[in-house]
């Protein structure tokens, strides 16, 4: 469906704000665009760009339509658990997950390290070293000025805050899957801010009009483009490393609450939805940047999470050109966070979220179900971007 001029939008049954429309309009007007903006049907207002857009462009990146969570993500795995399996209160289970877990925002004293855990343990240690070194030797920290550089590997393996979360759900044949939500912490959002700086002072150096500042890009062959790309590359693999670290320890503690093998993390689905890529698009190698939306080439598995209260969905992509083959990321907010809290009270949040075990009370209230628009609608409105393989239901959610 087209919303405007160079803007296709997979939005059927969905209402869209006008400030996402507005945001939109801007993007959909840049000279950098290779083709039409894609809009995912969990489109909204985003800071820096909207949310659940696809941004094909040619020698630029925006930095702010990547935003400041770079590689934030999911990762989802199906364990050897079957419903039956679980007890009747999983409250136990949740704290064990969140003592072994950091979340929030504050900083931790915990520092994750799975070396002693063999086999797969060493293979993440062994992750952790090359990210390390090639931290070391990012050119951005010229820029960054003074960091603490503890902080960074201290928030490696831990989860954050928001809609970040770690759930257990049954899919449609009882089987236990653990999938997780977060993203590049601390270190993705400086390097962020700083390439959005980048990027609107080179707009102003170059005398570039824009409807939005925030719009600002870094062009290939300059300094400043090869700093962030370099950090951007990066900061994704802390994302997927950082979610598998969690995976892995999320498998340890069920190893541990029932006593013996669950199945392995090596075979879990570990995908961004906030990030950019050159990829092959309208007959020619662009930047492709997805700020809110998952890649969805023939037959590759994704996973489209709802609220805390809804249901979640492992996909596997058709492959559709014109979405530049992507999807959605999740059902997408509805209203702001600041609106859910005025909106809905406890009574609610605790009537959503029925038969979750999670926390349920005002620290969380802005990421009620409500808050969201209905996942139902949004994957129908995908069906031919994506197939389901498994409708997965919460049981337990651990938020930051």
């Amino acid at each position: 469906m087209e919303l405007m001029k160079n803007v296709q939008a997979w939005t059927a049954g969905l209402e869209i704000e006008y400030e996402a429309l507005s945001q939109l309009r801007n993007i959909a007007g840049l000279p950098i665009l290779a083709g039409p903006v894609a809009v995912m049907p969990d489109v909204h207002f985003g800071k820096g760009a909207t949310v659940g857009s696809v941004i094909p462009t040619i020698g630029a990146i925006i930095p702010a339509a990547i935003g400041l969570d770079i590689g934030c993500g999911m990762v989802a795995l199906r364990t050897a658990l079957r419903a039956s399996d679980l007890p009747d209160s999983l409250a136990p289970l949740r704290s064990c997950i969140e003592a072994s877990i950091p979340v929030g925002f504050s900083v931790h004293d915990k520092e994750l390290n799975p070396t002693h855990e063999a086999p797969h343990g060493r293979v993440l240690r062994q992750r952790m070293d090359a990210l390390y070194a090639r931290f070391e030797a990012l050119s951005i920290l010229a820029v960054l000025g003074k960091l603490d550089v503890r902080r960074i590997w201290k928030q490696l393996g831990t989860l954050g805050g928001g809609n970040h979360f770690i759930e257990l759900c049954l899919d449609e044949s009882q089987d236990v899957w653990v999938m997780l939500h977060s993203g590049s912490r601390f270190i993705g959002k400086t390097i962020g801010e700083a390439a959005i700086a980048m990027a609107r002072e080179s707009a102003h150096r170059n005398g570039v009009a824009l409807p939005d500042k925030d719009l600002a890009w870094l062009a290939e062959g300059t300094v400043e483009f090869e700093q962030y790309v370099q950090a951007l590359r990066w900061a994704q693999d802390y994302a997927a490393l950082n979610r598998d670290l969690m995976m892995f320890r999320v498998m340890n503690v069920l190893r541990s609450a029932f006593g013996r093998d669950i199945g392995s993390t090596k075979d879990a689905i570990n995908c961004h939805h906030n990030y950019a890529s050159i990829e092959e698009h309208l007959g020619r190698q662009v930047w492709l940047t997805r700020k809110g939306a998952v890649s969805a080439r023939a037959g590759e598995l994704g996973i489209i999470p709802g609220s805390m209260g809804a249901k979640s969905f492992i996909v596997r992509g058709k492959g559709n050109a014109a979405s530049y083959c992507s999807c959605s990321h999740g059902a997408g907010r509805r209203m702001s966070r600041g609106a859910a809290k005025k909106f809905f009270d406890i009574d609610a949040l605790v009537a959503q979220t029925a038969g979750v075990e999670c926390r349920k009370d005002a620290g969380v209230l802005d990421e009620i179900p409500g808050a969201y628009k209905d996942i139902e609608v949004v994957m129908a409105a995908q069906a031919d971007l994506v197939s389901i393989e498994h409708t997965l239901k919460q049981v337990l959610c651990v938020k930051g």
